[in-house]
């Protein structure tokens, strides 16, 4: 079942999630719910909170056409990241294993049709759980990468306009208070 996607303007967008304690039927359903959104939407990647849920736990599918990374290891062994494609992370915490950066344009499913360059880690690890609780490392960079990180940040209530720099905020700030001002009013309805 597709879900609805919660816009900018709507607080629980700046809401840290809670820890994903049971692993159950249920999250498996929301599981497959967020992963059809993210789908339907066109998307990525989307978390919890995009969906109006409070909670860590977020869903990532790179496409195979994508920039795809150099460096895909899970739990020690190197794998295509396709073979974990789609994904789901819960409880995620991300280490910076680069000081490199690089810039990306990034959008967001809470921001439609609002993009902006972000600079983030070239590469990371990540500890998760999966959908029957177990714990996992994965060590990438690219777009897994990149995707992972947007979507940590959402379970932690930062946003991709918090990342961005002032230069590239402000050409889009028009934009974003249009869409905070839209979500407002459809709220009061």
């Amino acid at each position: 079942m597709s879900l609805k996607v919660i816009h900018y303007g709507n607080p629980i967008l700046h809401q840290m999630g809670k820890s994903v304690t049971k692993f159950s039927k249920e999250l498996f359903t929301l599981y497959q719910d967020m992963l059809a959104t993210m789908r339907d939407e066109e998307g990525i990647g989307l978390a919890a909170q995009q969906v109006g849920i409070v909670l860590q736990f977020c869903v990532v599918e790179v496409p195979s056409l994508s920039e795809l990374p150099n460096r895909c290891i899970l739990d020690g062994k190197s794998l295509s990241p396709q073979l974990l494609m789609p994904m789901c992370l819960a409880n995620p915490k991300i280490e910076y294993m680069s000081g490199n950066e690089y810039y990306y344009e990034e959008g967001c499913l809470s921001f439609p049709e609002i993009k902006g360059d972000i600079a983030r880690p070239e590469l990371i690890r990540v500890h998760y759980q999966d959908l029957e609780g177990n714990y996992h490392e994965l060590e990438c960079d690219g777009l897994l990468a990149r995707c992972i990180q947007h979507e940590v940040d959402h379970l932690n209530g930062i946003l991709f306009i918090d990342r961005m720099e002032k230069e590239i905020l402000a050409e889009i700030k028009k934009d974003i208070q249009k869409l905070k001002k839209l979500t407002q009013s459809n709220a009061k309805k």
